[in-house]
């Protein structure tokens, strides 16, 4: 009996030292839509947390204690965002790497703010995130006016005299880039001939493309995301419009193609390069592939956002939010993106420019690019700036695909090549 005794003590005094343990870890969010019509881009998130928290742990985590990752489903709605911020704030978590909708970062970012939560978004395009002088966020990711700029200057240089047209899914993101993007278009003396809204979840635009149709639309620009901008180009095809169609980084992801099939060749949308061909991400890559994970669109921005809090906690020697968002913002870090710097703002920074034959090149950011045959060259008098290219992608007569829907490009020095793709079959 004094035998069992003893090793229930022995068992008790095992599991109190691991529960001890484990209460030493820092405990940091991801927060995304990891349910509903963006849920992919929320998975994209996790996969970024979840191979950062194993790689930052493996090489002896963060002032000697190991990270554990709390992750938080917001679905893409202001009020749950809210919600999953006030949680995070009570748990007194220091850091979250999210949300993925400016809709959801926004309001969630006051809420961090109050809480004291330091936010970085890999995705949240909108400027009013980094707008309102809140101490606690920033953003691994460009801006809707800067992409919106990117847009329209691709557009006024190569549809100069044709029929545009402007849509919307009046969503914080979608309205926000869709005037970004006639802003500047307004600006550069190019006027949309038709300028639409319709509801985030909507199925049916044949109002919509008949539209476009009588309007002889050449190419359509879609503030939104990708389920909708996918049903709108089908219909526009099964119409027998052949309009291009262009939108913004929401397309990022395998989605859009499983959703268009072969009617999406000829897509343009605006990203940054890809982050997977770049050589300060090539080994994360292949940790990811090893695990049958592509890191497509945000998955390798919120391993950056990791990156950037874990190497600031280490440089400031603690996890107090604000002390750790001054030393952000004082200095800049490596990351799977390449070197990055924060301004004030919470923005990034602009790292280096240069011009080559009249055309202004930006590194981090980096360029606009139009991808099509590989005779073809990059854009002339293309517009460089902040990190957003234009993509060109092409599929082959039966949609086939080789590797990945969106293979973007790495930098300046490679010409475009053209893009056959197979939407692959969702697993999900």
């Amino acid at each position: 009996m004094k035998s069992f005794r003893l090793l229930g003590l022995a068992l008790g005094a095992s599991f109190a030292f691991s529960a001890s343990a484990f209460a030493q870890d820092i405990t940091i969010a991801v927060a995304g839509p990891l349910t509903g019509g963006e849920s992919a881009f929320g998975r994209q998130m996790k996969n970024g947390a979840d191979q950062a928290v194993a790689d930052i742990n493996a090489a002896g985590g963060v002032l000697g204690k190991k990270l554990a990752l709390d992750a938080e489903d917001d679905a893409c709605d202001p009020k749950q965002a809210r919600s999953v911020a006030e949680k995070i704030a009570g748990a007194k978590i220091p850091f979250v790497a999210g949300h993925f909708c400016s809709s959801s970062s926004i309001p969630a970012s006051e809420a961090y703010a109050d809480g004291n939560v330091l936010q970085i978004t890999p995705a949240s395009t909108n400027p009013l995130f980094t707008e309102r002088k809140l101490w606690n966020v920033a953003r691994v990711c460009g801006r809707d006016d800067q992409q919106g700029l990117v847009a329209a200057g691709y557009i006024a240089k190569n549809y100069k005299g044709k029929n545009i047209a402007i849509l919307n899914d009046k969503t914080t993101y979608g309205k926000g880039l869709a005037d970004e993007t006639k802003k500047s278009l307004n600006k550069a003396g190019v006027t949309e001939k038709l300028y639409e809204s319709y509801n985030k979840g909507d199925k049916d635009f044949n109002a919509i493309v008949s539209r476009l149709k009588l309007e002889k639309i050449d190419l359509v620009y879609v503030g939104g995301y990708h389920q909708e901008a996918g049903l709108i180009l089908r219909q526009m095809r099964d119409q027998g419009l052949q309009t291009v169609l262009m939108s913004g980084d929401a397309l990022a992801d395998k989605e859009y193609a499983s959703i268009t099939g072969p009617a999406g060749e000829g897509t343009l949308f605006t990203f940054g390069p890809d982050p997977r061909n770049k050589p300060t991400a090539k080994a994360i890559v292949e940790k990811f592939k090893a695990n049958n994970i592509d890191p497509e669109g945000y998955t390798l921005y919120t391993y950056a956002a990791m990156q950037v809090w874990s190497q600031a906690v280490n440089k400031a020697g603690t996890t107090d939010p604000k002390k750790v968002m001054s030393t952000i913002k004082a200095s800049e870090w490596d990351t799977v993106l390449g070197k990055l710097g924060i301004d004030a703002k919470g923005d990034l920074k602009q790292i280096t420019m240069w011009s080559t034959s009249g055309t202004l090149r930006v590194t981090t950011p980096s360029s606009i690019r139009r991808r099509r045959k590989a005779k073809d060259s990059v854009a002339t008098s293309a517009f460089l700036f902040a990190g957003w290219h234009v993509h060109f992608d092409e599929l082959d007569p039966i949609g086939a695909m080789r590797s990945s829907v969106f293979p973007w490009g790495t930098g300046d020095e490679k010409p475009p090549h053209r893009y056959r793709g197979r939407p692959r079959r969702s697993r999900r």
